[in-house]
Order: structure tokens, then sequence, then C-alpha cells
């Protein structure tokens, strides 16, 4: 998505190969306009899945997720990082390892939103590792619905993310694909 690849090229900042700042415009000040055409583009590229709803991670994957929901006309659920005493119903857990964070939480959703049938688009803003994605889809899976597709906003091609899920069975579309990061500098795949 080309508008996307403009945006981090001109806002973004690569602090070294690992951290690239999105935070002016995806993950701490959001733009309308950029989320919008965001998620009409995964609208468009997941329109003949049969996509019945959308999960995401809190936080950072809510503003694409909720702009491609508007535009697919689907509920959008946020699967939870941390347990809360309110959540005391049925739910399904997994840990999920943080690369970012060099922590494990137990990604949560309350069974009552994903169920057996439903096909869901996962949405994400960025793949590394893969380990956020893979926990999304074992949770959605032990709700006994299909993960449909995954949508990610910006994909480090140079880390293990996609190979992983690939091996796992999924094929996950990225918006802007970075092959080359270092400090002040970003390179995308052809």
């Amino acid at each position: 998505m080309e508008l996307l690849k403009q945006r981090i090229l001109t806002d973004g900042k690569a602090l070294n190969s690992d951290v690239l700042l999105v935070d002016s415009f995806i993950n701490h000040q959001i733009d309308p306009p950029l989320m919008q055409a965001i998620g009409d583009e995964f609208a468009r590229l997941f329109k003949d899945q049969g996509i019945t709803h959308i999960v995401t991670i809190e936080s950072s994957g809510i503003a694409p997720a909720l702009m491609a929901a508007i535009a697919m006309d689907v509920p959008m659920v946020i699967m939870k990082k941390s347990i809360s005493s309110i959540l005391s119903e049925e739910l399904h857990q997994t840990p999920v390892y943080s690369f970012t964070k060099g922590t494990t939480y137990q990604l949560t959703l309350k069974s009552q939103f994903i169920k057996k049938g439903d096909r869901v688009l996962f949405i994400d803003d960025f793949l590394a590792n893969g380990e956020a994605a893979l926990g999304a889809a074992r949770v959605i899976e032990m709700a006994g619905a299909t993960v449909a597709g995954m949508g990610i906003v910006i994909e480090k091609a140079f880390q293990p993310g996609r190979e992983r899920l690939i091996q796992a069975g999924y094929a996950p579309i990225s918006l802007a694909r970075i092959s080359y990061m270092e400090a002040g500098v970003v390179e995308f795949e052809p």
C-alpha cells in the first residue's frame, strides 16, 4: 500500500534494526484518514473470504481492525493481554511471549464473542517474530472458529514471523513489508 509506505518514510523513525516508531500516525496518535484507507484495503483484500468477525489484540491493532470491521460491516473483537476481575465467564487463553516487552502474557478471549463456525480475520499492526499472530490463531481455533485471514499493517520481512505463520498453515497479507532497517533507514520489499 503506497500511501502507508510513504507515511512510514516521511513520519516513521527507524531507531535501529529492531525498532520502528510509527507512534505519530498508527499506535499512539492515530491518523484517521490513513486508518480508513488501511481498513478499506483490508476489506478489499479479504472480501471473498466470508469473514464474520475481525479480531485484534489490544491495543495497537484496534484502529486498523475497527476500520476494517466498519468497511466489512462485521463485529470487531479485542483480545486482552491481561486477566481482569470482570472477566469471569468462560475464557479461551494462551500464553504469548512479547519480544518488545520481554515478558509473557495471557492472551484472553471471552468465549461468547467468537463461536464455532465463525470465519475470523485477524488484524495486527506489526508482524516480526509471529508470536502474537500465532497466539491469536490458537485462541480463535480454541473457540472452534476458522482463521480465514491474517492482515498485517507493517511486516518486518527480515524477521521470522511470516515463515512461522506459513509453516503453521496461515497466509498473512501485509500492507507494507520492510526488507531492511537500521537507524534512519527503511527499505521495502519490491
